[in-house]
């Protein structure tokens, strides 16, 4: 987060998912349960608690025992930490107000896991609930070990579903070189919704 590029990628981002928040109706967040997929070392989890999650309604899942062990160390004991296989971890089906993923799905290079995946997602929402979903759309030709994942492919993810989509985020390469001149450029930059890179959906099971 020293990087300015890389506070100023964060920062656009919750103020998305904060307007999302809002437009759904959303009033007293402390009362969601939210389950964040790919949960990492825990920081998207601590994102939540900042805004107004209570921690007794978050949890995560991470399959690397590393990254487990250190969202554990980060987060309150009151934040339930999995350590599992999201596409196969017992979770109760219809408890979670909010299934969080963050580019977790451009690291998955297998068709069929991926719907494996998507599937246990959708099987955890509560009706009316939904995936929130951020992930880039576009291939980087520089590191084989991801893909891009396209509006269409997210539709075909959660055929049963309602999208809300937007663009968010600058082009990476774009936004470097930007923040090396000045930070205030980045938003400058940003207006134009053909230089960002990712997708914000919420993905919204019927009631």
């Amino acid at each position: 987060m020293l990087s300015p590029d890389n506070w100023q990628k964060m920062h656009e981002r919750q103020r998305a998912v904060l307007r999302l928040f809002a437009r759904l109706g959303f009033r007293d967040l402390s009362q969601l349960n939210l389950l964040g997929v790919g949960a990492g070392a825990g920081g998207g989890l601590l994102e939540f608690l900042r805004i107004g999650f209570s921690p007794e309604r978050l949890a995560g899942i991470e399959l690397l025992p590393d990254r487990a062990a250190l969202a554990r160390r980060a987060l309150p004991l009151a934040v339930q930490i999995f350590n599992d296989d999201a596409a196969t971890a017992n979770i109760p089906a219809h408890t979670q107000d909010i299934v969080y993923q963050s580019v977790v799905f451009s690291s998955l290079l297998d068709d069929k896991y991926q719907a494996d995946l998507a599937n246990s997602m959708w099987r955890w929402v509560k009706p009316g609930g939904g995936v929130l979903w951020y992930d880039f759309v576009f291939n980087n030709p520089s590191n084989p070990d991801v893909r891009g994942v396209p509006l269409r492919r997210v539709r075909t993810l959660f055929p049963e579903a309602t999208v809300r989509h937007q663009r968010v985020t600058l082009a990476p390469p774009i936004a470097r070189r930007l923040a090396i001149m000045h930070p205030g450029l980045y938003p400058v930059a940003n207006v134009f919704p053909f230089l960002r890179t990712h997708l914000l959906c919420w993905i919204q099971k019927p009631s």
